[in-house]
């Protein structure tokens, strides 16, 4: 896998992933250990911004630039302290424990984390504590794990099936006897 931690191939790669995070820069999709996370707009454009410049500290000028029109009228401070929280309470990050999402005051914000770059799709692997752990390939269509509801109705089916098949068998086998030794 052509995977590298260089800034140029952020804006370039179409995959991301650093912790549990998986991105698709091209659907803009962020997925928690292969389930969607609904990170949109403002908020994501700040995830990339952030990752592009991992371990830099991205000054709340850059983020202006890099998330609103010169022209655009709005708070900047607050719409960008509004999209910070919201990107750390997605990334399940509290303010005071940072681990991905650090602000250094009077100046910014900083990706903590290390992130990797790459043109092809990251393995992901479902929760270790999951019954059922295994990689996921995520350039294939995974198969809906089968309910043990929809398990517990297969054995009743498949009786009443079977009784059915034996009331049809012996409802023929009578008419059958009975106009052999009756009419």
């Amino acid at each position: 896998m052509n995977c590298c931690l260089l800034q140029d191939s952020a804006s370039t790669a179409r995959y991301a992933r650093f912790g549990p995070y998986h991105i698709d820069q091209q659907r803009r999709q962020v997925f928690l250990d292969g389930t969607p996370l609904r990170l949109q707009g403002k908020v994501y454009q700040v995830l990339i911004v952030l990752l592009q410049k991992q371990g830099e500290v991205v000054t709340r000028e850059e983020l202006r630039h890099a998330l609103w029109p010169a022209s655009t009228h709005v708070d900047y401070v607050a719409n960008t302290n509004t999209a910070i929280n919201k990107l750390r309470q997605a990334l399940k990050q509290a303010a005071n424990k940072p681990c991905y999402i650090e602000t250094i005051p009077r100046r910014g914000y900083r990706f903590a984390g290390t992130a990797e770059f790459s043109e092809m799709p990251f393995p992901t692997m479902k929760p270790a504590n999951s019954p059922t752990a295994e990689t996921i390939d995520p350039g294939r269509e995974q198969e809906a794990p089968k309910s043990h509801a929809s398990r517990s109705y297969k054995l009743p089916t498949m009786i009443a099936v079977a009784l059915i098949l034996v009331g049809m068998l012996l409802g023929a086998t009578a008419a059958t006897y009975w106009i052999t030794h009756f009419a």
